[in-house]
């Protein structure tokens, strides 16, 4: 098995090392993730010690002057123009997870999918400082979407028993990457979210 460790520390090299990504990340097929989510410990959440966003550090320069969030706005939008601090002045954007669009950066959000809160409480209050900004700056996997901010703000730090975007034909892709971003990163999940991620794969 590989060590999670080396696994974790090896991704934030790797992300500095990419070039601007042109796609979201595609999460694993409905087959693999039901292999994955049979693979996932289940254990009851725990915020001990107590959470808090600052354990997690955002947003890391990815290229040039440009950092996590302007990456994935130039990523996720098209005709995208930035000035010379590599902000979005300018671009079209549809939010996945309710089919939104917009031509102003500043009504976008970048969603961790797996909030950090909910990492926090699943296994990264675990982890090393160096551990958690990977984490919280990873555009290998399907973890950061730029979405609309009020959205955004309505799910806050909850899993998929309790929040799932509103967009119908979205369903599927959010508990596919879901279910990608907490296997790779050995996440545990509780009763509650595996029964919804379960119900949910079902018309995948």
């Amino acid at each position: 098995m590989r060590s999670f460790s080396l696994v974790l520390l090896s991704v934030l090299s790797a992300t500095l090392a990419a070039p601007l990504r042109r796609a979201l990340p595609t999460p694993v097929s409905a087959a693999t993730a039901r292999t994955y989510l049979s693979e996932l410990v289940v254990a009851v959440d725990s915020n001990s010690p107590a959470y808090s966003r600052d354990l997690f550090k955002t947003w890391d320069i990815i290229s040039g002057t440009c950092d996590t969030r302007e990456t994935v706005l130039k990523r996720d939008g098209t005709n995208v123009v930035t000035s010379s601090a590599c902000a979005a002045t300018s671009g079209n954007w549809v939010s996945p997870y309710d089919n939104v669009a917009t031509t102003l950066a500043s009504d976008l959000d970048i969603d961790h999918l797996v909030p950090l809160k909910e990492a926090w409480l699943s296994g990264a209050r675990n982890w090393t400082p160096a551990q958690r900004e990977s984490f919280a700056n990873d555009l290998t996997r399907p973890q950061l979407v730029a979405v609309t901010d009020n959205l955004n703000e309505s799910k806050g730090d909850k899993d998929p028993a309790n929040w799932m975007p509103p967009l119908a034909s979205y369903k599927c892709t959010y508990v596919r990457a879901w279910i990608t971003v907490k296997h790779f990163y050995s996440l545990t999940i509780d009763t509650a979210e595996k029964t919804a991620l379960s119900n949910f794969l079902v018309g995948c």
